[in-house]
């Protein structure tokens, strides 16, 4: 475990790992790299945060008795990570997709984690706690190979902690992909790190094919695209999806209309509640609303919003079919590899009669 030596007996050690041994498809924030002569590779993490620039974090497998090339200024890992501990519900969700949930030995926030084989096994799984406020004595206790992190607007203040204790990190950045496609890709950067790729392609392969059957079927054949608002307010402000966002593709693509066409950046935007009640009142259509699961919770946090058309219609549903009791909500864990899952519940809502409303499963109609 750790930075292991960067000698490399290859006289031409500088030139290794330069080939682009899988080239995403869909997403933007991973390459996979080596050469046809070599078990190694290494896996770059590009611009990992929001607001990024030509910043790649990079980690080296060590296979055989290969070593990084020379300079290489990344992590280093010796074999394949068994030993994992993941920061991220979605990174668990990519794990369990390719059969190795069982390498899962810490977690941050395992109460709130829906995945059956975390939960089966969770005496014997550490709760590591939550950025700036990580026990770094239960981490070292686990002997991780490697920690999973992601960052959010810089750096992962982990860094510096793992750095000094000299414990191997990679950032999976899925969440950071505008394209539903492109987050269930990483499961192939992970399915990397655990030593069979190719088994995660194939996981990964089917996963285009359904989803853009049903886009392709629904654009054929919907004769209308309904106007459709989302989420609720989160204090004065109404916070407002770029039209490039994961989650108003999804919408698109299952023959919606997002009703908000103004932010076209790479950010939600806040809104004040007045432009909040006029988008409720035209659309069609009311999602993502929170932590809601009861119209009258709705009518609890914004009671003005009742009187609007989707309201008064009952045609607000939200994500949280599949929640667990401390409120981890599974839209944002296995959905991430369900991403044909989520467009058809979609596709069910915008479109009634397409498929059974009894078939819905992330999202239900609030009563």
């Amino acid at each position: 475990m750790g930075m292991a030596s960067c000698v490399n007996t290859d006289k031409n050690r500088n030139t290794l790992f330069t080939a682009e041994i899988y080239k995403p498809s869909y997403a933007a924030g991973f390459r996979i790299l080596g050469d046809s002569s070599h078990q190694s590779v290494i896996i770059e993490s590009v611009n990992p945060w929001q607001g990024a620039d030509g910043i790649v974090r990079r980690l080296f497998i060590e296979r055989g008795d290969e070593k990084a090339p020379e300079g290489f200024d990344g992590k280093i890992i010796n074999g394949d990570a068994r030993r994992i501990v993941t920061m991220s519900s979605t990174q668990i969700a990519m794990l369990d997709a390719i059969g190795d949930g069982k390498r899962i030995y810490g977690i941050s926030g395992l109460d709130y984690i829906c995945s059956p084989t975390v939960r089966n096994r969770r005496d014997s799984i550490a709760d590591i706690g939550f950025e700036g406020a990580v026990d770094y004595e239960e981490l070292i206790g686990l002997s991780p190979d490697l920690v999973m992190l992601y960052g959010v607007n810089g750096p992962n203040p982990m860094e510096g902690k793992l750095d000094e204790l000299d414990i191997p990190y990679i950032y999976i950045g899925d969440y950071l992909e505008e394209s539903p496609l492109g987050k269930a890709e990483w499961v192939v950067a992970i399915s990397e790190i655990a030593g069979h790729r190719k088994y995660g392609e194939k996981v990964f392969d089917e996963i285009p094919v359904r989803y853009n059957t049903l886009k392709d079927s629904i654009a054929a054949t919907a004769l209308d695209a309904p106007s459709v608002m989302v989420n609720i307010p989160y204090g004065d402000s109404w916070f407002m999806p770029s039209t490039r966002s994961y989650a108003i593709r999804l919408i698109e693509d299952a023959g919606g209309d997002y009703i908000y066409k103004d932010n076209t950046g790479n950010s939600s935007r806040p809104v004040d509640i007045e432009k909040a009640y006029m988008l409720t009142s035209e659309a069609d259509m009311w999602i993502n609303t929170g932590a809601a699961r009861s119209l009258d919770e709705i009518r609890s946090a914004c009671p003005k919003f009742t009187d609007t058309r989707c309201f008064r219609n009952g045609y607000v549903y939200n994500n949280n079919r599949r929640s667990n009791p401390a409120g981890g909500n599974d839209y944002y864990e296995s959905g991430v590899m369900h991403p044909d899952l989520i467009l058809r519940d979609l596709i069910t809502i915008f479109h009634p009669g397409t498929f059974p409303v009894d078939s819905l499963v992330y999202y239900h109609r609030l009563k």
